[in-house]
């Protein structure tokens, strides 16, 4: 509780300071007032355009701690193809008071690639997928995800947009050095399996917008299935800064020894708009 209230005072203070001059980001989006297709098409053919978040937690008492999150999501536009890039990254050190010790308690980073080949339309697509993810603490070295498949928008409304992808695919891990093999087991893990994504988006106001992420990855091979939703309320502060509250569900149905199959996460960041 002690680091919200230090984060939620600190972007007021920010948030007054800079409301007192002109507003530097005047020439940006504003968060909310365009729909995604028209923000596609005003930026077509440019290298880049998205967001990018980002939050800094210092805490200090009888633990010190401090936390960073940087996330992004970025794309680009053409004529047959839109793409889309995505990072993800927290990392948090912990020091005692009393002792002096330092501990890493938070290393986890993520990075996915997406290409949509466009079929006719916008809204339907052929998609090719990759993702890479290292987590210090899940017992894994790494795992990265490979799939194909078809992509669509199955509803559009004056404010929801939902879009869902489907596909087949490849996982491949790697069990760390510290972590002790069963018998027969292999270091090295790969098997198929079926990927489903859908996108939701509503629109609650001119400045808010409601998100709602969920991927699913279901083995085909025996091996562990994957699931990941992100849950977030995104509300324009200043042109193109927005605060975002997000809740993060992450499950695995074949954990490693002594880990959780659940994690979760809850944060509240900043996030910088340059569509």
């Amino acid at each position: 509780m002690q680091y919200l209230n230090y984060l939620f005072a600190s972007l007021l203070v920010i948030t007054a300071n800079v409301a007192l001059a002109a507003d530097p980001f005047e020439d940006f989006h504003d968060y909310g007032k365009l729909p995604d297709d028209e923000i596609h098409t005003l930026h077509q053919g440019e290298l880049l355009y998205g967001d990018v978040e980002f939050g800094f937690i210092v805490n200090k008492g009888n633990t010190e701690n401090t936390a960073f999150k940087l996330k992004s999501n970025l794309y680009q536009d053409f004529t047959h193809w839109r793409n889309q890039f995505k990072f993800d990254g927290l990392y948090r050190r912990e020091t005692d008071a009393q002792t002096g010790e330092e501990d890493v308690s938070a290393s986890r980073y993520f990075g996915s690639a997406q290409g949509n080949y466009k079929l006719g339309s916008d809204n339907a697509s052929f998609f090719i997928y990759g993702d890479y993810e290292r987590d210090q603490f899940n017992g894994k070295e790494y795992t990265a995800t490979f799939a194909l498949g078809y992509g669509n928008r199955v509803f559009e409304g004056r404010k929801n947009t939902v879009d869902i992808d489907i596909g087949p695919g490849l996982s491949i891990s790697r069990i760390d050095d510290e972590t002790e093999l069963a018998a027969g087991q292999r270091r090295t893990e790969q098997g198929q399996l079926l990927r489903l994504a859908l996108q939701w988006q509503r629109n609650v106001s001119a400045r808010t917008r409601f998100n709602q992420d969920i991927s699913y990855e279901q083995s085909l091979s025996g091996l562990n299935s994957r699931l990941l939703s992100e849950t977030a309320l995104v509300t324009q502060v200043l042109g193109g800064i927005a605060l975002k509250f997000a809740f993060i569900y992450r499950y695995n149905s074949k954990p490693e020894e002594d880990k959780e199959k659940v994690d979760t996460e809850l944060s509240a960041t900043l996030v910088y708009s340059f569509n």
